[in-house]
């Protein structure tokens, strides 16, 4: 198994995993789409299970998984140099390392 890693990194080929949580209570998944000014529509995905909650995002061509963190108000995700942020029906997807480094995102309410 260490081989097909190493060789897939040697190439540059896409490897992917599967992670598996044994959750006990209960559980929520939510996909929530949102509007994000320069970077158009991404679609997030919300599990929730405490004590893990966490945000699944696109960025670029990959998935990222986003683990909560504290915050003052709203919910505060974060994955390597990025954050984002959600309060209400707002949210912000920030790169630490770019400038500008955030994006506003509003989500999306389909209403009749």
């Amino acid at each position: 198994m260490e081989e097909l890693a190493v060789a897939a990194m040697m190439q540059n080929v896409d490897v992917s995993a599967q992670v598996v949580l044994s959750l006990e209570g209960a559980f929520e998944r939510n996909i929530v789409e949102y509007d994000c000014e320069l970077i158009g529509t991404i679609k997030v995905d919300f599990i929730n299970a405490a004590p893990n909650f966490l945000a699944i995002l696109p960025i670029g061509p990959r998935k990222m998984v986003f683990a909560n963190v504290m915050s003052g108000s709203g919910a505060k995700y974060v994955a390597g140099q990025f954050e984002f942020w959600t309060k209400g029906t707002e949210a912000t997807l920030t790169d630490l390392q770019a400038t500008p480094p955030s994006v506003n995102c509003t989500e999306r309410v389909d209403t009749p």
